[in-house]
C-alpha cells in the first residue's frame, strides 16, 4: 500500500522548532554541553500556588468529566476582569471570550472558520509559523507583509494592492512580537482598523507577550482602541504569561460573532481545556501583578546580559522592550542557516535562524532568554571566540 500524504501537508515547511530539536538531541546525544537559546520554552517554573490550584481541582470528580467547549465561567469572569484593569477594556465574559488548548490551537484553527479555498490571508514576515500553516491547511493563500527594520518591524499597509485586499479575509499581527521582539504604538492599531473595516478582514492579534516587558513598558491591547471590537479578536496565552507552556491554556477574546466561528471550529475538532485547568487559570489571574513583577525582573536581567554582551562582540542590538526573544542580525556575510550552524558547531549554543520563520527573516537569528544568567555569561563567552 501507498502512503502519500495530502497536497496541503505537502505544501507546508518543515515545522522550525522539530528540526531544531533533532539538532539539539543529536549534539547532546555526542556528550556536548549545549545551551540552548532557541525554543521560547520559559525555563522558570510555574508558580507554586497555580500548581495548588490544579492539584485542588484535580481531585474534584466533577473536573474529571469533558470539558464543556465554551469554556468555564469562573475563568471567562476572571478573564474579563483582568481585561477592565489591564486595559481599561469591558468585555462580556458569556460571548466575547472564548478558553482555548493554548492560543496555538485558536491561531492555527481560525482560518477553518473564515477562509474558502483561494482565499487571502494577510500575514506578518517573520512570524510565528502557524500563521501560514493554518492558512494552507484551511485552503487559503498566505500574503507576506515583510517587517522591515527601517519600519521598526511594522508592516507597510500602505503598499498592499487592492485587489489582494478585496481577497483577504484574515489579516494577523503580533505584538509585542515574535520573533523581532518590536513593540508598536497604539495608532498603528488605528491604521489595521482603518483598512480591516473599508475592506471587511477579521484581524487577529496575537497578544501572547503583552505582560513580558521592561523598563516601565506597558504594551497596549489592540481592543483599547475604537473600532477594534468592530473587526477582530485579540489571542492571548498562560503559557508565557505564567510559564506554563505545558499546560496548553489560552483565550480568544473580543467579536462575538467571530468567537462563535471559531468556537464552532473547536466543537467539531476538539474538547474543552481540562477543567481542573481552567480553574488553576482562575486562581493565576488573581495575582497576576504580583508574579509577573518577578519574572520581569529575571528576564529583564537576562537581557541586559546578553544585549550587552553581544554589542561588546561587534554587534548593534537595541534592548527589546517586549518579549524575552533578542533578534540580532547575522555577521561577517553569513546566512541565517550559516551563522545558526557556527553557534552549534563552534560554540554548542542552539540559536533559531531567521528564515525559519520566513524568508524575509533571512540574515537575523533568533536567541531566546530562556536560561538562567549564568549560562547566558557563558554563552557570551562562547560567542565571543567564534565571531
Amino acid at each position: 500500500m501507498k502512503i502519500e500524504l495530502s497536497d496541503r501537508l505537502k505544501s507546508l515547511p518543515p515545522y522550525l522548532f522539530v528540526e531544531i530539536d533533532r539538532a539539539k538531541k543529536k549534539a547532546r546525544s555526542q556528550g556536548r554541553d549545549i545551551i540552548d537559546l532557541g525554543v521560547g520554552d520559559p525555563d522558570i517554573p510555574t508558580p507554586k500556588y497555580i500548581i495548588d490550584a490544579l492539584h485542588r481541582s484535580s481531585l474534584k470528580a466533577e473536573n474529571h468529566r469533558y470539558a464543556l467547549d465554551e469554556g468555564l465561567h469562573a475563568l471567562k469572569e476572571e478573564i474579563a476582569k483582568w481585561y477592565k484593569t489591564r486595559f481599561g477594556v469591558r468585555l462580556d465574559a458569556k460571548d466575547e471570550i472564548l478558553p482555548l488548548i493554548g492560543s496555538k490551537e485558536g491561531i492555527a484553527h481560525i482560518p477553518l472558520a473564515f477562509v474558502n479555498v483561494g482565499d487571502i490571508v494577510l500575514v506578518p514576515e517573520p512570524c510565528y509559523p502557524p500563521y501560514k500553516s493554518g492558512t494552507i491547511l484551511a485552503g487559503g493563500i498566505p500574503h507576506v507583509m515583510p517587517l522591515k527594520a527601517e519600519n521598526g518591524f511594522l508592516p507597510d499597509l500602505k503598499v498592499i494592492q487592492q485587489d489582494v485586499l478585496k481577497k483577504s479575509k484574515l489579516l494577523f499581527i503580533n505584538y509585542p512580537n515574535n520573533p523581532t521582539g518590536a513593540t508598536c504604538e497604539p495608532d498603528f492599531f488605528d491604521d489595521v482598523i482603518r483598512i480591516a473595516s473599508r475592506n471587511n478582514i477579521i484581524v487577529c492579534h496575537d497578544a501572547a507577550y503583552t505582560e513580558l516587558s521592561f523598563d516601565g513598558y506597558k504594551a497596549p491591547s489592540f481592543l483599547e482602541r475604537n473600532g477594534a471590537k468592530d473587526v477582530g479578536i485579540e489571542f492571548h496565552s498562560f503559557s508565557k504569561t505564567f510559564n506554563m507552556t505545558g499546560w496548553r491554556l489560552g483565550f480568544a477574546c473580543g467579536n462575538a460573532s467571530i468567537l462563535q466561528g471559531l468556537a464552532k471550529v473547536k466543537s467539531n475538532m476538539d474538547s474543552g481545556v481540562f477543567t481542573a485547568i481552567q480553574w488553576a487559570g482562575v486562581e493565576a489571574l488573581k495575582f497576576v501583578d504580583k508574579t509577573l513583577a518577578g519574572f520581569r525582573t529575571i528576564y529583564e536581567e537576562r537581557r541586559d546580559i546578553l544585549v550587552e554582551g553581544l554589542n561588546k562582540s561587534g554587534w548593534k542590538i537595541d534592548k527589546p522592550k517586549a518579549t524575552f526573544y533578542v533578534w540580532a542580525p547575522t555577521l561577517k556575510g553569513h546566512t541565517s542557516v550559516s551563522f545558526t550552524n557556527l553557534f552549534l558547531d563552534k560554540a554548542d549554543i542552539v540559536v533559531t535562524p531567521g528564515n525559519g520563520f520566513g524568508a524575509a527573516g533571512e540574515g537575523y537569528i533568533r536567541m531566546a532568554l530562556t536560561v538562567d544568567k549564568n549560562r547566558l555569561k557563558e554563552a557570551v563567552e562562547r560567542i565571543k571566540k567564534v565571531i
